[in-house]
């Protein structure tokens, strides 16, 4: 069997601690490979040369680093259908959602070759008698990206472009169930022309993380996950001095009003809802449609669109809509909270229970379901499913649906389908959460604005990529000189006469 073990000072090393973790094929539910735990002596080591590392990468200019960028980008489309073939067959999505996760992380890599404008400092001639200021925007040292199972692209994209542009050196602890794709993207990094050991691929569980947020040489760290995990590392981060920014769950709500195209957001809600198998923090989980004839209107228009969905492994063609969730326990979970729905009294429209797939019995499928008339008060509502579960609250009003999202402590994103574009400038403007869509079901922003969520999705200022990218891996200094006056003149031969 397959033994993965960890990217370190340019090349791939087993681990030496003894550890294991087991990596599945979700489709089959067998283990295909097992991923080496780090102890904290190899994590410690791994930061060390980081650190040497680094020196060098952060006096290099900002241009050359931006090369690499630039490299990185033609590497990542010459294998794109190899990156998502084995992040497919490891996380489980479909293949062109598995060339969407590599995309959107390239973006990212595309927006930091321009890492020399996002640099720059600022200058003021003559702010005092001869004096002058200036700041310049420095990388931090040695920083981390803790990433989580569902992007094993994207993620690690986001958090090595602009922490890798800025000078910084990088540790990156993927999650250990998909963790083929990060090694295959160090070993490009090192292709693009990026020094050893400016980029460490250390795997591991908690004892890596621990390891992480005790180092004194990490100055920052980078996660994402959910919302119990984000909050702790967060605050231990924070009790250590270091930067950080932490990522959590997320339960998005998709308003529809009477006057939307509810066409256009049956289509929406079935792909931002099941894509995925709905393991996404962008997923919409709760539909929210304003008046009784609107909800039935759109009852009626999903639960066909709904029961058409193909279940498969990605091996099964383009056209199935999504695979199995990541592992046995995921599903288990999702199972859990679908039977606690029915027992607290939501309407199981379309129910998925029981759903097998001939020839994938023991794979980790879950069946699309649909939730109506659920309430605040029901589990599906409160708790975060990640999971092919859409569940309907009906609100009588407008008023009645802004408040469910204000009012729900987790604040990703959410979106409003409408045509009055009144109702939509309200919206945008009241509503307490990241990442807003109007008309649009998953307002992802492109990666030059930031991502982030509010309340219990993000802990700490600054967003990930875009602008903030650059602000979270630098630290700014200023610099204010003054030069004494008379050097220029050059020297006197004769005495001066006095004035």
């Amino acid at each position: 069997m397959e033994e993965l073990g960890h990217w370190i000072n340019g090349k791939r090393v087993a681990g030496t601690s003894g550890r294991f973790a087991d990596v599945y094929n979700p489709a089959t539910g067998e283990v295909q490979a097992k991923v080496a735990l780090a102890s904290k002596e190899e994590l410690d080591s791994a930061i060390a040369d980081a650190a040497e590392a680094q020196k060098a990468w952060g006096a290099t200019n900002p241009q050359r680093r931006a090369r690499v960028m630039m490299k990185l980008v033609s590497l990542l489309n010459r294998d794109m259908d190899k990156l998502a073939e084995a992040l497919s067959r490891e996380h489980g999505k479909t293949f062109p959602d598995a060339k969407g996760d590599v995309q959107r992380g390239l973006e990212v890599i595309e927006f930091c070759i321009g890492a020399p404008q996002m640099l720059k400092g600022e200058f003021t001639d003559s702010a005092g008698p001869g004096i002058d200021m200036y700041s310049m925007r420095q990388p931090l040292g040695v920083v981390a990206g803790i990433t989580p199972f569902n992007f094993p692209a994207m993620i690690p994209l986001w958090k090595m472009g602009p922490a890798l542009s800025s000078g910084n050196a990088m540790i990156l602890k993927p999650s250990e169930r998909d963790p083929s794709v990060p090694l295959m993207l160090a070993e490009l990094c090192q292709e693009a022309g990026l020094p050893d050991g400016v980029l460490q691929v250390v795997n591991g569980d908690k004892e890596a993380v621990d390891g992480i947020l005790d180092s004194e040489v990490i100055q920052a760290v980078g996660f994402v996950g959910s919302t119990p995990i984000a909050q702790y590392i967060y605050e231990r981060a924070a009790a250590t001095g270091k930067r950080a920014q932490c990522f959590g769950g997320a339960k998005n709500h998709m308003i529809i009003m009477p006057d939307a195209d509810l066409d256009q957001a049956a289509d929406a809600l079935v792909g931002a809802g099941y894509g995925a198998a709905g393991e996404r923090c962008m997923a919409i989980s709760v539909a929210v449609p304003v008046g009784e004839e609107t909800a039935d209107r759109l009852i009626e228009k999903l639960v066909p669109r709904i029961e058409k969905l193909k279940v498969g492994p990605y091996t099964a063609g383009d056209d199935v809509d999504y695979g199995p969730v990541v592992t046995a326990a995921a599903k288990a979970n999702i199972e859990r909270l679908v039977q606690s729905g029915v027992d607290q009294g939501a309407e199981l429209v379309v129910d998925g229970r029981g759903f097998s797939l001939q020839g994938y019995e023991d794979g980790f499928f879950v069946g699309p379901h649909l939730f109506d008339r659920v309430t605040p008060d029901m589990d599906i509502y409160k708790t975060e499913i990640f999971g092919p579960v859409l569940s309907t609250v009906r609100a009588g009003s407008y008023e009645e649906a802004i408040g469910l999202a204000l009012s729900h402590e987790y604040g990703n994103g959410t979106a409003i389908f409408t045509r009055d574009g009144d109702t939509a400038r309200d919206f945008a403007n009241r509503i307490n959460i990241g990442m807003v869509g109007i008309n649009v079901p998953i307002p992802v922003p492109l990666a030059y604005h930031t991502f982030g969520g509010w309340k219990k999705s993000g802990f700490g200022d600054l967003n990930q990529h875009g602008p903030d990218g650059f602000r979270f891996y630098t630290r700014t200094k200023t610099i204010t000189s003054r030069w004494p006056s008379g050097i220029k003149e050059g020297g006197e031969f004769n005495f001066k006469a006095m004035d």
